[in-house]
C-alpha cells in the first residue's frame, strides 16, 4: 500500500463482554445493555454513559465508512471508560486483559485495522507486563488516560512505563478522561467541551514541567488526542510564565516550553482550518497526524476533511498530514 492515509484516533467497544464483577472483582463496573441488532447503551451500574452502534463492534461496518472516507489504515483503541485506573491493580489487570483479548478477538487480524491495547497503569510494572503481552499478541501499541486520580504524566511510575515503551518501540496515544465534574460542567457537555482540552493541556505541562520528557529518551512516540488540547493556543502564555516567573513555573524542566514541541505528536480533530493553521504554525507540520474520534459524535466525518480542504497546506504537507507523519508514529516508516 503506497502513502495510506492513516487515522490515528479511533475507539473500539466490543458487543458484549463478562460479568466483569464475577471475572474481576469489586462491583459498578460498566456492562452493555443490547437493545436491538444495531443499537446498544454502555451502562455504568445503572447510569446509562453512551449509546453506541455497531460501529463500535463490527469491523465490515467500520471497513465501509473508511472506504466512504478514503481511510486505507485506522488505530483503534479502548474506549477509556474500561480504563480501571480507580480500581486496585490486580481489577485492573483483568479487566485490561478482557478488552484487549477481546480487541484481536472483534478485529480479527485485519490489517487494515491496528489494534492499540490498555494497561493497568496504576501499577507500572504491571502496565509494563500487560504491554509486553499484548505486543506479543498482536497489538501494535497502547493508549492511556492522561492522569491517574492526582498523579500526571510525570509521576515517576508512569515515566517508567513511558520508558518501558520506548525501549520496546511501542507508540503511546494519550488521551483524556475522567474530566471534573460539577454544576458548572455537568451542562451542554461542559466535561467534553472544556475539560478535554483542559486536562490534555494539563498533561502536557506536566511532561514539559514536571521533567518528563528530560528523563525521557527522543525515541518515545506519543501522541495527544484532540489537537494536544488548548496547548498550542496558551503555549505563548506558558513560555511567558517560564521566563518571567521561573522560580515557580520551571518545575523540572531544563529547556522552555516551546523546546519540546518536537518531541510530541498531536492529532487534526480540531474541526476548523484556522485551529488546524495554528496547530502548523506551533508544532509545525511533522508533529501533526490525521485523527478521527470514530465512531463517536463529537469526531470529525468525513474523516479527514479539514486537512483536505486546508488550502494553506501544501500537497507535501497533506501528504505528511495524512500519511507520512502517522507512519513515523507507528514505526512504520
Amino acid at each position: 500500500m503506497t502513502n495510506p492515509v492513516v487515522d490515528v484516533h479511533t475507539h473500539l467497544v466490543p458487543k458484549g463482554w463478562p460479568d466483569l464483577a464475577a471475572a474481576c472483582g469489586g462491583d459498578g463496573w460498566p456492562w452493555l445493555r443490547i437493545d436491538s441488532e444495531r443499537a446498544a447503551m454502555i451502562m455504568v451500574g445503572e447510569t446509562e454513559f453512551r449509546p453506541i452502534g455497531p460501529q463500535t463492534w463490527d469491523p465490515a461496518v467500520r471497513r465501509t465508512d473508511m472506504d466512504a472516507d478514503g481511510i486505507d489504515l485506522q488505530v483503534v483503541s479502548p474506549t477509556p471508560v474500561f480504563f480501571a485506573y480507580d480500581r486496585p491493580a490486580d481489577q485492573a489487570v483483568k479487566v485490561a486483559r478482557i478488552f484487549n483479548d477481546l480487541t484481536l478477538e472483534t478485529l480479527a487480524g485485519d490489517n487494515r485495522l491496528i489494534p492499540f491495547c490498555q494497561v493497568p497503569l496504576q501499577d507500572p510494572d504491571a502496565a509494563c507486563a500487560e504491554l509486553d503481552r499484548c505486543l506479543a499478541a498482536g497489538h501494535a501499541g497502547v493508549e492511556i488516560g492522561n492522569h491517574v486520580g492526582d498523579r500526571d504524566l510525570d509521576d515517576a511510575g508512569i515515566v517508567a512505563f513511558l520508558k518501558h515503551c520506548a525501549e520496546v518501540g511501542a507508540p503511546v496515544l494519550v488521551h483524556p478522561w475522567d474530566m471534573p465534574g460539577g454544576p458548572r460542567l455537568d451542562r451542554w457537555m461542559a466535561r467534553w467541551l472544556t475539560g478535554m482540552p483542559g486536562e490534555t493541556h494539563l498533561s502536557l505541562l506536566a511532561m514539559i514541567l514536571g521533567g518528563a520528557f528530560d528523563q525521557l529518551p527522543e525515541s518515545l512516540r506519543i501522541c495527544f488526542a484532540h489537537g494536544g488540547g488548548s496547548f498550542a493556543f496558551w503555549l505563548g502564555r506558558v513560555e511567558n510564565a517560564w521566563q518571567r516567573r521561573g522560580d515557580v513555573v520551571r518545575g523540572r524542566s531544563e529547556h522552555p516550553p516551546s523546546h519540546y514541541v518536537g518531541r510530541f505528536f498531536v492529532d487534526t480533530v480540531v474541526f476548523e482550518q484556522p485551529a488546524l493553521r495554528l496547530l502548523v504554525d506551533t508544532l509545525g507540520e511533522d508533529q501533526l497526524i490525521l485523527g478521527s474520534d470514530y465512531p463517536y459524535p463529537l469526531g470529525e466525518r468525513p474523516v479527514g476533511e479539514v486537512v483536505r480542504k486546508a488550502g494553506f497546506l501544501s500537497d507535501g504537507q497533506q501528504h505528511k498530514l495524512l500519511s507520512a507523519n502517522a507512519l513515523r508514529y507507528l514505526g512504520r516508516s
